[in-house]
């Protein structure tokens, strides 16, 4: 309890120097060298001591400095390795502190392949920016940053320069060419103009491609992507334009910064981050016009960018209040893909969200205005907050006090009763108090009240209708042949899985002359495929969905092994998306076949080189889980294997974990391991003893 009361004491302490001192502006000159993953870099601080304290600090983990400096005067300081603590040197007014320093982050600051496909890019929320720059985990200390980023371009590995990027406009970018070292030196400035918490900090760097539009409002949208990818471009930034323009005019208040601008970046940790005016989103985003029907960016497009007003503009106070970020976010992606899809998709999505929230509420007992709330009841249970919100005093009473909110409390931290008490002003006969208590101060989910709303939508009312009923086939037919919206016609294949393809043939000649999405829920659950099907089927092998392709090439070869050569060929040129499972998966069943040794060295090669640092995370898990299945004892396989323990991301570290700790239970597998020991390098050496010691 002691270790406790002292963390919470610190916290609490730390959390008061804001009612003292205000950082105004962070001057910021960076350099990050790629080989040693550091960072360092000058810094200046213009703050305001509103009355007169013992300490000042300034969070910095695990940082050196040097030349500290107040108005102009080196002062004495405490580095306690989390914080930089100042004593004297100030007064009360203005003050500007100035310091060299250096660090090498162990999080938050990344540094991501090598030569021409490096990329360094950064994570502020969750992980603290004060990894990487000294600044405030505090998010109430709002701050207006100036990020130089300075950087040199070997010419003989690079062809061209790559791109810094950071928050606000770019004022300007200087380039010498020094011919005598072979290098180009690249100076690029970015200036905010308003404050913001720290968390919001952004680094990216990489060879990115840019295309720049403007909104109708006028704001530049810039939007990159990796030179290698470019073909990709309409895909992955489709609708970017018309969602921006959409939430401007939903929100009621002209988006807040200058500028706006976009970039994917590797082995990402979250789908995306909403960085103030530079959102960061995962390269699983990048996709061609295929893929797209896989999975695609536009729901996280619009949540990042609501972000901007909600998060970015206001902020939550405390994680207490953290649906007012998340949850906002959520509801207003949701209302963009209305926009964009209509209302079946819209009313779908919350059902389906009602749907995770009933389940998690068996288990889930903490309430949404709760710092230890779960995700999904912060952005998921906050959305549904808002809907019900909105439907219950009217989207225009909503909207007027979302609008006067954001005016009154922009570039400042919220609660939410200040939310609510905007609420109150349009809507004054309003139960705020039941509300309050009904969706953000208890647990669980009543979707009883839930479906309620659901029904104002036919298609997703027949779908409800539809779990709760037993239909028999005849009922199925009509749904199939009428309009309701194609979810409602996928749950009905899932439905009938199990059932025998005679009994559901008319269906399935129904389904299959209906978009791809119906047509992969029967895909799914044809796996045993009938004769008289057959050339039917291996039409899925033509959808533009690489999610049916793999799952079509998978029960074809399956049922007609004779023919898989045939299958093969046909998809042989085909990647997928960017987790190359459709071509894991074909390199999978070649490998399988009955191949002359030269193919089945070249494939066995191509797998191999899938788990090497050179790919994503999401390429390197899916490759190890085949060569675990085909190869579990072969040296490479297994070395791959431990070093993915050494990934920065981690859901693919804690599989490779788990995978090795199962492995190692086989008798065949630990001796394997501990044979290579014996020949291993001194560093994979020591990996392999760390987990046969455990």
């Amino acid at each position: 309890m002691k270790a406790l009361y002292f963390l919470l004491f610190s916290i609490f302490s730390f959390s008061q120097q804001t009612k003292y001192v205000d950082f105004l502006t962070c001057t910021a000159s960076l350099y990050t060298n790629f080989e040693e993953k550091s960072i360092s870099g000058s810094v200046t601080y213009e703050f305001k001591v509103k009355q007169i304290v013992d300490t000042i600090k300034i969070d910095a983990k695990n940082i050196v400095f040097s030349d500290v400096m107040i108005n102009g005067k080196m002062v004495k300081y405490k580095n306690s390795g989390k914080t930089l603590d100042l004593f004297d040197g100030y007064s009360k007014g203005k003050n500007k502190l100035t310091f060299q320093y250096t660090a090498i982050p162990k999080q938050t600051l990344y540094f991501i392949g090598q030569d021409e496909n490096r990329q360094i890019w950064t994570q502020g929320q969750g992980k603290y920016s004060s990894h990487w720059l000294p600044s405030f985990d505090d998010v109430n200390e709002k701050v207006i940053f100036g990020i130089t980023i300075n950087y040199f371009v070997d010419m003989d590995k690079f062809e061209f320069n790559p791109i810094a990027l950071s928050n606000g406009k770019l004022n300007f970018e200087k380039k010498t060419i020094s011919w005598s070292r072979g290098v180009n030196d690249i100076t690029r400035n970015y200036q905010m103009q308003k404050p913001m918490s720290s968390y919001l900090v952004m680094l990216a760097f990489g060879k990115f491609g840019m295309q720049e539009v403007k909104s109708k409002s006028g704001t530049p949208l810039e939007f990159y992507i990796d030179k290698n990818d470019y073909s990709k471009f309409e895909p992955t930034y489709r609708y970017s334009k018309q969602i921006f323009d959409y939430l401007e005019q939903e929100i009621g208040m002209k988006y807040p910064w200058k500028i706006y601008r976009q970039v994917p970046v590797r082995d990402f940790l979250y789908a995306g981050m909403e960085n103030t005016t530079s959102t960061i989103f995962s390269q699983d985003f990048v996709v061609d016009s295929i893929g797209f029907n896989d999975k695609n960016y536009i729901n996280v497009n619009a949540h990042e960018l609501a972000h901007q007003w909600f998060g970015d503009l206001i902020t939550a106070q405390s994680g207490k209040h953290h649906w007012l970020q998340e949850g906002f976010a959520t509801y207003y992606a949701l209302l963009a893909e209305k926009e964009i899809f209509g209302d079946d998709y819209f009313y779908n999505e919350l059902y389906d969200y009602a749907l995770q929230l009933k389940n998690a509420a068996k288990t889930d007992t903490i309430p949404v205005m709760n710092e230890n709330a779960s995700s999904l009841s912060f952005y998921k249970k906050g959305a549904w907050a808002l809907h019900t919100l909105r439907e219950d005093i009217g989207a225009k009473n909503f909207q007027k006090a979302v609008k006067k909110y954001l005016k009154k409390y922009q570039y400042k931290n919220v609660n939410t009763d200040e939310f609510l008490a905007e609420i109150k002003k349009v809507a004054k006969d309003f139960d705020i108090k039941k509300f309050k208590s009904k969706w953000l101060e208890t647990a669980g989910f009543d979707m009883v009240l839930a479906e309620s709303y659901l029904f104002n939508n036919k298609s997703v009312a027949a779908y409800i209708q539809l779990t709760k009923e037993k239909k028999d086939l005849e009922n199925y037919k009509a749904i199939l042949e009428s309009e309701t919206y194609f979810p409602v016609k996928q749950y009905i294949f899932y439905k009938l899985g199990n059932t025998p393809f005679e009994d559901k043939k008319e269906l399935i000649e129904i389904g299959m002359k209906q978009n791809v999405y119906v047509r992969q829920a029967i895909a799914e659950t044809v796996s045993e495929i009938p004769v008289e099907f057959k050339s039917q089927y291996e039409t899925f092998l033509d959808d533009d969905s690489y999610k049916t392709k793999e799952i079509a090439l998978i029960n074809l070869c399956n049922s007609f092994p004779n023919q898989a050569n045939e299958y093969l060929e046909k998809l042989k040129n085909l990647q997928g998306n960017n987790d190359k499972s459709l071509r894991i998966t074909w390199l999978k069943i070649a490998l399988n076949l009955d191949v002359i040794l030269e193919y089945k060295n070249l494939y066995f090669n191509e797998l191999l080189n899938y788990t090497s640092s050179n790919n994503e995370s999401s390429v390197r898990q899916n490759a190890l889980e085949v060569l675990l299945e085909l190869y579990p004892e072969n040296e490479q396989v297994i070395r791959a294997l431990f070093q993915a323990t050494n990934h920065h991301k981690w859901q693919f570290t804690k599989f490779a974990r788990e995978k090795i700790r199962t492995l190692l239970k086989q008798p065949d597998f630990r001796n394997q391991v501990e044979n290579l020991v014996k020949t291993a390098d001194e560093k994979t050496a020591a990996l392999y003893m760390k987990f046969l010691k455990e």
